[in-house]
């Protein structure tokens, strides 16, 4: 399963999703390491291969899914020691059966599991003993290692699943001696179909206070270098740099960029310097050559928030056009910082965030919303 065991690897610029789990390697001795999955497919057991090479590793135990008592195992630098009596799991077949599943949920297809409910569905739809073995062998699909959590109730487990597709008579998976009942295998029927009332209820369920979840697209807010306002400058006008100058502790600078940089500094000369830039490039310039302020590195978002405040306090038309994003993830190029930008995901994108603060900020105003409780 993927849970919040997330990485990526980049492959002709193209950014690929992954996840990692545990494994040992056999090496000689016995290595426990990171196994790293892609969604198209390949596998990293120490060497990126392809779905049926890590197939192959599994069967000749490079991946090890047999651990011999007595064996060497090493964590790297972290800790060596030896099996005593170990206990495994997992059989090759298994632990593909489950990468073959993590490989589904990264593309967003139905794994195992998913695939099983479908059927589970198609039957109650149609409750035929040929739907019925179609859902039994579809549940015999799902790796053991996961049929407990395919309906994520930890209460009742896969139980009504497995009598479910058992029938009347038929014998539990694991429990060839102890026949479903009628009365078990109704029981099953009843959860089934309140689950499906559950998930209407859920799916058509708008949470009190409004979507959890963005509903308008993501807008991505290019790097661009403005030098004189546009009558029709569209996102360019959310961009710091955009000329829409801003007053801050009396001085009044071109941009959003050269106020920011000129409160970076103590340096006097260096702020009257910045102030007086033709550009935003230059403004930040001429900021790097100064001393930063002391406390600068805490204090900068708070700066940041104050200057994006008054530019759309100030200008209605960028505020109109922040308006217009609704709900929009803004995501912020910015070449310089990884800080302020989104650098391809990898950058913290605090300007984006900050713009989606006081765009809110601007909706509570027009709703005649004090925020400033």
């Amino acid at each position: 399963m993927i849970g919040e065991r997330i990485t990526y690897r980049m492959a002709d610029g193209t950014r690929v999703p992954g996840t990692w789990r545990h494994a040992f390697i056999r090496n000689g001795d016995y290595f426990l390491t990171d196994l790293f999955i892609y969604a198209d497919g390949l596998v990293n057991c120490w060497g990126l291969v392809t779905l049926e090479e890590f197939e192959e590793k599994l069967r000749s135990g490079w991946v090890a899914t047999e651990l011999p008592d007595g064996a060497r195992a090493s964590a790297h630098d972290l800790a060596g020691w030896r099996f005593s009596e170990p206990r495994t799991w997992y059989t090759p077949e298994l632990l593909l059966a489950e990468v073959r599943d993590t490989i589904d949920q990264l593309n967003g297809r139905p794994d195992s599991t998913g695939r099983c409910l479908a059927a589970v569905d198609a039957f109650l739809a149609d409750r035929s003993e040929a739907k019925r073995a179609a859902a039994r062998d579809a549940y015999l699909a799902i790796p053991e290692t996961s049929r407990r959590y395919a309906l994520g109730d930890m209460d009742n487990k896969d139980w009504p699943l497995r009598a479910l597709v058992a029938g009347p008579g038929g014998s539990l998976e694991g429990r060839p001696d102890e026949p479903v009942t009628q009365k078990a295998y109704d029981s099953a029927v009843a959860y089934f179909e309140e689950r499906a009332t559950w998930a209407a209820r859920r799916a058509s369920r708008v949470p009190a206070d409004g979507p959890e979840e963005a509903v308008a697209p993501a807008i991505h807010l290019y790097q661009s270098y403005p030098h004189k306002p546009s009558d029709n400058p569209g996102t360019d006008a959310l961009r710091n740099d955009y000329p829409a100058p801003v007053e801050a502790d009396g001085v009044t600078y071109p941009s959003v960029a050269h106020a920011y940089w000129a409160l970076s500094t103590a340096d006097v000369r260096a702020r009257a310097a910045i102030a007086a830039a033709d550009r935003a490039a230059t403004a930040r310039g001429l900021a790097a050559e100064a001393p930063r302020r002391d406390g600068w590195e805490q204090a900068r978002t708070a700066v940041l928030t104050a200057l994006l405040r008054a530019k759309f306090a100030q200008y209605p038309a960028p505020a109109e056009v922040l308006l217009s994003t609704g709900d929009a993830t803004l995501v912020y190029d910015d070449a310089d910082s990884a800080y302020w930008g989104d650098r391809s995901g990898r950058g913290r994108n605090w300007t984006g965030r900050l713009l989606e603060l006081v765009r809110s900020e601007l909706h509570a105003a027009r709703a005649g919303i004090d925020h400033r409780i």
